[in-house]
């Protein structure tokens, strides 16, 4: 799990620079080019970056090993930062509604058009980002990481609404100069709905919640390989930071010894820890078969 861990470290330090670069580049071509809907994104790159650092805390955190105050390790950090991400995420859409709102009903100037080329490229990058950091929170397991990709991705969608929004206001002149307020303000929803989809998986990780049957399928698949293995019955699965903890319920032959039994789930135990490295223990009741 060390090689997973530097890596979402890694992703976590892209994320860090990328959302700084972003929004000094966003904050920049917005003042200059008359354009809130581009402030807004700048906003919401900035409170990016605070979020990415708490990510990066997260998955340094909830790596360290099990203690004797930790006997289950310190993986629940990374759900509890992830918690703290949404917060960023809501922050950054009610100043971003608020902003907006305020802007729609005070006149200004319509937006330049080279913020429409700032925009374009910003759109790209950041699905770009999306995709690169999703993929590593699949790879590593990692809810922290995920919701720091859907970051990425609404910053991508608050974009290509200002993108939108700036066009209007371009293309049909005077009276439309508030396009890209709507735009902002429209795009301040879009980010609440992704904070809503970030917490949902979160709090199943912290309440235990029944989410991952495709692991206990890959576990009861692996056991029907192991030598003395008659059948599983109960398996509970709970996910902590980047890893999983198993307990199974398993049945073998009700005549073996305690010794013999003792090491079919220890065989079983290391065969599901070699085919799914993210499960850190597996603990396993004896069932005895009639």
């Amino acid at each position: 799990m060390n090689d997973n861990k530097q890596k979402a470290v890694r992703t976590a330090y892209l994320s860090i620079f990328g959302n700084m670069a972003l929004a000094f580049a966003k904050g920049i071509a917005g003042y200059f080019g008359n354009s809130y809907a581009l402030i807004a994104d700048a906003i919401e790159s900035a409170t990016d970056v605070f979020s990415s650092v708490l990510v990066l805390f997260g998955i340094r955190y909830s790596s360290k090993p099990a203690d004797e105050n930790h006997p289950y390790g310190h993986g629940r950090a990374e759900a509890l930062v992830t918690f703290a991400v949404v917060g960023f995420l809501l922050v950054s859409a009610t100043i971003i509604a608020y902003e907006s709102i305020h802007n729609i009903v005070t006149p200004h100037k319509t937006p330049e058009k080279f913020t429409l080329i700032v925009l374009g490229a910003i759109v790209i990058i950041k699905e770009i980002f999306y995709r690169i950091v999703s993929k590593k929170s699949d790879d590593v397991n990692s809810s922290s990481l995920k919701a720091d990709a859907w970051h990425h991705r609404s910053d991508a969608i608050t974009s290509a609404m200002a993108f939108i929004g700036i066009s209007i206001a371009i293309i049909f002149g005077p009276g439309y100069e508030t396009a890209d307020d709507w735009a902002a303000l429209l795009a301040s929803f879009f980010i609440i709905y992704n904070a809503y989809m970030i917490f949902r998986p979160a709090l199943g990780e912290i309440l235990d919640e029944h989410l991952y049957e495709d692991v206990i399928l890959q576990i009861r698949g692996i056991a029907k390989t192991v030598e003395g293995v008659i059948d599983t019955e109960k398996c509970f699965v709970r996910k902590t930071g980047m890893t999983y903890l198993v307990d199974l319920h398993l049945t073998v032959d009700g005549e073996i010894t305690v010794t013999k039994g003792h090491e079919i789930a220890h065989r079983l135990k290391d065969a599901i820890q070699h085919h799914i490295p993210e499960v850190a223990d597996v603990l396993i009741h004896i069932e005895p078969n009639p």
